[in-house]
């Protein structure tokens, strides 16, 4: 899809004030889902960058954005944590049948818990639509869904989420980081998510002397 050429882009670190409260019910609600995965640390840092891209393209529909974010990878916690580490991670990791089984799951937990907090049936199928095939859909159908991809996809640029990432991976965090810069980088979709990532990469591999632990 076609994006803006030409914006003003904010490369400054993260801020832990990402969570808007207008949508704390929803978080409340996926406690339990945000155990799987680590996801209550991905979450929160991909909401976060989810926040940032929005201001960068006030044409989306924030909304959206923001709640496909927060429940894009609730579905982890359907699938055993061991075929999660052994199968979604090694090999042809794109294409592993866990990834297909957790947007699934993850469309599941949408349609549970939007409907008691106020959601409509359109609505709902505007975040399942993105949910499904965030991982392994090689097209985007909106700008939406390119935001909430490139802010699932950013989080793995600091140093938390290469900390965490590079082990799932058995990659050294110089490894791991080499791959971003090589594979990542080139899948995400907007320029703001293009200038985030080079920005928190440069710092987080100064963070972590890469250079010198290589």
């Amino acid at each position: 899809m076609t994006v803006p050429t030409t914006i003003a882009v904010d490369t400054t670190p993260i801020h832990a004030d990402g969570a808007a409260s207008d949508l704390d019910p929803l978080w409340r609600s996926i406690v339990t889902e945000s155990r799987a995965r680590s996801n209550d640390i991905h979450l929160p840092i991909s909401f976060a960058f989810a926040e940032r891209l929005c201001d960068a393209y006030p044409e989306a529909d924030a909304l959206v954005v923001r709640v496909a974010i927060l429940l894009h990878d609730t579905g982890w916690a359907r699938v055993d944590e061991n075929r999660i580490l052994d199968e979604g991670f090694s090999g042809d990791w794109r294409k592993a049948d866990v990834r297909f089984e957790h947007e699934r799951h993850g469309c599941e937990i949408a349609r549970e818990v939007l409907p008691g907090l106020g959601y409509d049936d359109a609505f709902i199928e505007r975040v399942t639509r993105i949910i499904d095939g965030h991982d392994t859909r090689p097209e985007s159908y909106s700008i939406e869904d390119s935001l909430v991809r490139d802010a699932d996809r950013l989080w793995r640029f600091t140093p938390t989420g290469i900390a965490l990432a590079s082990g799932w991976f058995k990659l050294t965090p110089a490894e791991y980081t080499a791959r971003l810069r090589a594979e990542i980088v080139p899948e995400l979709l907007t320029e703001a998510a293009v200038a985030m990532a080079l920005a928190d990469l440069e710092r987080s591999e100064a963070l972590l002397k890469t250079e010198l632990l290589s």
